[in-house]
């Protein structure tokens, strides 16, 4: 499992953020998406990575929900390549307390990204290929 190329457990065609896109409307994204950090394209290619945490820091900060989210993303990104082992991401999960890996080919275009519960979703999968549901074992 772990030896599994990241595409194959991957998430394709996410959810992205552009980072003319004002603070508020990054907000307003996440709350319907229901997500916590999306990845930065501009014209294909990753830029970086804004987090619900960012957005709550630039509000701390007294910065105002119309400013760019290039104001306030992280720049220096940690990115894996479709090829790399899922076993990599783990470890980054693991060493840097990462939740979302953007996985980009070498000419930095966005492919996809890998969440922590992917990972964990794959290695339970492998243990337990028909799960049993909670109230199966549990309701009686």
């Amino acid at each position: 499992m772990m030896n599994q190329e990241v595409r194959t457990i991957m998430t394709k065609d996410p959810i992205v953020a552009n980072p003319n896109q004002t603070i508020d409307e990054v907000a307003n994204l996440m709350m319907e998406t229901q997500t916590q950090q999306l990845p930065v394209v501009q014209d294909g290619k990753l830029v970086g990575m804004i987090t619900s945490y960012d957005l709550w820091k630039a509000s701390r900060a007294g910065h105002g929900s119309d400013m760019n989210i290039s104001e306030v993303m992280i720049k220096k990104v940690v990115r894996i390549t479709p090829k790399d082992k899922v076993g990599t991401a783990a470890e980054l999960f693991a060493d840097k307390r990462f939740k979302t890996l953007p996985v980009v080919n070498l000419d930095n275009e966005l492919k996809g990204v890998v969440t922590a519960f992917d990972v964990i979703k794959c290695a339970f999968n492998e243990e337990y290929p028909q799960p049993i549901l909670y109230q199966d074992v549990f309701a009686h």
